[in-house]
């Protein structure tokens, strides 16, 4: 059940970030098929290269494993965005949101 979910999210996230599996692997340093085999079931990453997806992702272990956000790095951007923002500016972009979501 995790092993399938981790497959499914670490896929997930490399699109998101649009780039291939492949560049994904020689940028963590491993064979190019390593994110290959991971989304395929045939390997499984040590805690080691974990860390360092989740670092090449720029998001925390917590990030990755919360299903119901599925785009953590543009949010974690988001918010740093809005903790430079004043009250009013705050609220008026709250009312977009709102108008947004219906």
């Amino acid at each position: 059940m995790f092993e399938e979910f981790f497959r499914q999210r670490l896929a997930q996230l490399r699109l998101a970030k649009g780039v291939s599996a492949r560049d994904m692997s020689l940028s963590l340093g491993q064979s190019e098929s390593y994110i290959n085999k991971i989304e395929n079931g045939k390997a499984f990453p040590s805690m080691q290269i974990f860390f360092y997806i989740c670092q090449y992702f720029d998001i925390t272990p917590e990030d990755f494993f919360r299903q119901e956000n599925r785009y953590p790095t543009q949010l974690r951007e988001l918010m740093t965005d809005l903790q430079q923002l004043n009250e009013s500016q705050l609220a008026a972009l709250q009312e977009i949101v709102k108008g947004l979501k219906r």
